[in-house]
């Protein structure tokens, strides 16, 4: 539904709106964010991704696995959540858990340092 804003509705009556305009402010930066994150050297190996869903947006790695497969490996998870951007994190059963050590923020940016600064989300390079 190209053009369309897509709502959330709380508990508390607050309606959160990720708009286009946000969208494609958030492409952006993390079109730069990937550009600058995988050495030049690994980007025909390495591709850094991300999927819109709702209020969420969901940061992705895929690599080379075994027998020239791919794998996919859910990096972050950031949901604008009554106004404030929220991350969360993956388990082994693919549940997402809030991180309570990364304070909300309503600043997209700050939270994407926060992940790119904390290594429970990188780990696994």
């Amino acid at each position: 539904m190209e053009g369309a804003q897509m709502l959330q509705i709380h508990q508390n009556g607050v309606i959160i709106l990720l708009d286009d305009f946000t969208k494609k402010r958030i492409t952006k930066i993390l079109d730069n964010y990937f550009e600058q994150k995988v050495p030049e050297h690994l980007k025909n190996e390495i591709k850094m991704y991300y999927k819109f869903r709702g209020n969420t947006v969901t940061l992705f790695l895929e690599r080379p696995g075994y027998m020239e497969e791919r794998y996919e490996y859910p990096i972050a998870q950031l949901r604008l959540e009554d106004t404030l951007w929220k991350v969360y994190w993956q388990d082994s059963r693919k549940k997402w858990h809030f991180v309570e050590d990364i304070q909300p923020d309503e600043q997209f940016e700050k939270q994407l340092k926060e992940v790119d600064g904390n290594n429970i989300f990188w780990s696994f390079l």
